[in-house]
């Protein structure tokens, strides 16, 4: 199987790597190259194909599509896998947006207002939500960039009181991230889709101008549920049908794993689901299918192949 594992380029300088990405730095631009990795509770959990393709490919979309409400990084795709970007500094930041109260995890919402807390991140909620609502209107919960480790929490007067970056950039990407997430949340509609909550994140080219950067609306950095059936099983108190890597986190969580440790392997069949998920999310936003590559041409050759002749 053509798995991409990670590259080693020649001819781009030193590689870094990242969770899902490596990278070069070739004068003031980024090459980011998205692999077949996968991950979850801030560990690798293990291989997906095709995934680095739509992640890739479902950025371009969504950074062409919302270019006109911020601009972004995206300087061309030479290759499915490859995005050639604008270099920036980035902002330690994580916009995370959320338009239904939900989640598990220790940055989410739901926990803390089951718990009887109504300020949480320093915003106020009212009383009798229940989970997986629909909120009156999307909230912005900023989270620390963890180097290592897991995401904090932050609220805007700490990020403004701790000078992580200036008052006016911070309230450009509040605006930024709110209209991102609008243009992002009709066209999943349209699409029989719902943007649940989301992720952004920044930085500051050489001009100290703001970019959207990363990825934006995918199954990775992103949570969808089916349209058709939200209302229905909300309802009846039954857990939206979720159309991302959610039931990925589920099936280790069930096995008792939640990043400690050794994780379960994978089996072939739960990587064959994950692998067709990602391809039906692309399918459903994009209305395309994820484009064929040639199956007997080693990805790492085809990328090096691509980049030379575009750089």
């Amino acid at each position: 199987m053509n798995i991409l594992k990670t590259v080693n380029i020649t001819g781009f300088g030193e590689k870094h790597q990242g969770k899902v990405r490596d990278f070069y730095f070739v004068d003031d631009k980024r090459i980011l190259i998205t692999t077949d990795r996968i991950s979850a509770f801030d560990v690798i959990l293990g291989h997906i194909p095709d995934k680095g393709r739509v992640l890739n490919l479902l950025s371009e979309f969504w950074f062409s599509k919302t270019k006109n409400i911020v601009p972004n990084q995206m300087v061309s795709v030479p290759d499915p896998n490859v995005t050639v970007a604008k270099n920036a500094t980035p902002i330690p930041i994580e916009m995370v947006v959320r338009g239904y109260i939900s989640g598990v995890t220790g940055t989410s919402i739901w926990g803390s207002y089951e718990k009887g807390e109504r300020t949480i991140y320093g915003i106020k909620f009212p009383e009798g939500l229940r989970k997986n609502q629909k909120l009156p209107k999307p909230v912005i919960t900023p989270t620390t960039k963890a180097e290592s480790g897991h995401d904090e929490r932050l609220t805007r007067e700490e990020i403004i009181k701790r000078k992580i970056v200036p008052e006016k950039i911070y309230t450009q990407m509040e605006k930024a991230a709110l209209g991102l997430f609008e243009r992002g949340s009709k066209i999943c509609q349209k699409n029989g889709l719902i943007l649940v909550d989301t992720k952004y994140e920044f930085g500051l080219d050489k001009n100290g101008k703001l970019l959207l950067i990363d990825e934006i609306h995918t199954p990775d950095s992103s949570r969808f549920w089916i349209k058709a059936t939200y209302k229905k099983r909300f309802s009846a108190g039954v857990e939206p049908e979720n159309f991302d890597k959610e039931f990925l986190r589920l099936w280790y969580a069930k096995r008792g794993y939640k990043g400690d440790g050794v994780p379960p392997k994978m089996p072939e069949d739960l990587i064959k689901k994950v692998s067709k998920r990602y391809k039906d999310v692309y399918f459903m936003i994009t209305g395309k299918k994820l484009p064929s590559i040639r199956s007997d041409f080693h990805i790492e050759k085809r990328i090096q192949k691509n980049l030379t002749i575009a750089l």
